[in-house]
C-alpha cells in the first residue's frame, strides 16, 4: 500500500502557456529567457500584441488593468491579506462580514482559473508526494496547474511503469475521481461493474484483505476489527513541509527544488531510522 497526497505550494516559473521554465529575473520578471525575448517588450495582456509603456508592462489601452495589477501586490494589500490569513473570523468595521472561502470538494473536477494577462509570473500548484503507511517518502513531483486526476495518474505510470511494480493498494483522497477517470483511459487495469465494492473498501471484513484489517482486543478482552495501515502519512509530512514554506516561497525553482528534494531524504532516513529502531528517542533530531 502507499498513500498519496498534495500540498498546495510551489515555485514560480514562466508565465506564457504551458512553459514551466525557470524566470530570466526572478524578482519582478515574467517570462522565461525565450519568452521575454520575443514578448517581453510586448503588453503582458492576454492576445495583445502593443508596445508596452515604458516601465510598464502593458500598453497605453491597458494601463488601468496594470495599476490594478500593482495596485493588488503592493505592500499594503498583501499586509492586509497576511492579516486576514492570521486572523481568518477578524473583520474590520469597514469590511464585508461572512465571506467564505471557496472549498473544492476532493470528488469534483477543478476548473482553471481563466490567464488575463501575464503581468506576474506563474507559479507550480503543489507538491504531490507518494509515501508508504509508515512516513517513508517514495517519490515525489511538482504539478503545474491542478491536482487533476490525469497528473495524478500520470505521476503513478512514472513511479510505478510496470504492472509487477504496482502496489496492491493506493490510498487517496480523491479516490472515486481518480478510479472513474482511470477507467475511462483505460490506465492501471482496472474494468468491472462492481468498482467501488472492489476497488474503494478500505475495510473489507470478510477476510479477502489481511493486511488491510487486523484484529485487536479491547480493555475487557473483546475483540473487534482495525485498520493496519496509516492513512494520514501524506497529510503529516506534507504538515511538516508547511513550517518550510517561508523559505521555499522565496526560492528559484531549481533552488526549491533541491531543497524539497533534501528535505524529503532527510525525512525518509528519520522514518527509516524509526521503524528499524522504535525504541530509539529520535524525536529530537529532527
Amino acid at each position: 500500500m502507499v498513500v498519496l497526497d498534495g500540498i498546495v505550494m510551489g515555485p514560480t516559473h514562466c508565465a506564457y502557456d504551458n512553459c514551466t521554465l525557470d524566470l530570466t529575473n526572478a524578482c519582478g520578471g515574467s517570462f522565461c529567457a525565450y519568452h521575454e525575448n520575443l514578448y517581453g517588450a510586448q503588453c503582458h495582456v492576454w492576445g495583445c500584441r502593443k508596445q508596452s509603456v515604458d516601465k510598464t508592462k502593458a500598453c497605453d489601452k491597458h494601463q488601468k488593468e496594470w495599476f490594478k495589477y500593482t495596485q493588488q501586490h503592493s505592500r499594503q494589500h498583501l499586509a492586509g491579506v497576511r492579516r486576514m490569513l492570521q486572523r481568518p473570523g477578524v473583520f474590520m468595521p469597514w469590511e464585508e462580514t461572512g465571506i467564505k472561502g471557496n472549498i473544492q470538494p476532493h470528488d469534483e473536477n477543478l476548473t482553471e482559473p481563466e490567464q488575463k494577462n501575464y503581468f506576474g509570473p506563474g507559479c507550480f500548484y503543489c507538491i504531490e508526494t507518494v509515501c508508504a503507511p509508515c512516513g517513508v517518502v517514495i517519490a515525489w513531483a511538482k504539478f503545474a496547474k491542478s491536482e487533476s486526476p490525469t497528473n495524478i495518474l500520470q505521476f503513478l505510470e512514472t513511479v510505478y511503469p510496470t504492472e509487477e511494480s504496482q502496489p496492491n493498494y493506493i490510498c487517496i483522497d480523491k479516490a472515486c475521481l481518480v478510479l472513474r477517470t482511470s477507467v475511462v483511459n483505460g490506465s492501471w487495469d482496472i474494468t468491472t461493474d462492481s468498482l467501488c465494492q472492489k476497488y474503494c473498501n478500505p475495510a473489507p471484513l470478510d477476510g479477502s484483505a489481511p493486511n488491510l484489517v487486523i484484529v485487536e482486543y479491547d480493555k475487557d478482552g473483546q475483540p473487534y476489527y482495525k485498520r493496519a495501515y496509516n492513512t494520514q502519512a501524506c497529510e503529516q509530512l506534507n504538515a511538516w513541509l508547511g513550517g518550510f514554506e517561508s523559505i521555499l516561497k522565496c526560492l528559484t525553482p531549481g533552488n526549491f527544488s533541491w531543497f524539497i528534494h533534501v528535505m524529503l531524504f532527510y525525512h525518509t532516513k528519520y522514518k527509516g531510522k524509526r521503524v528499524s529502531n522504535p525504541e530509539s528517542d529520535s524525536d529530537n533530531e529532527m
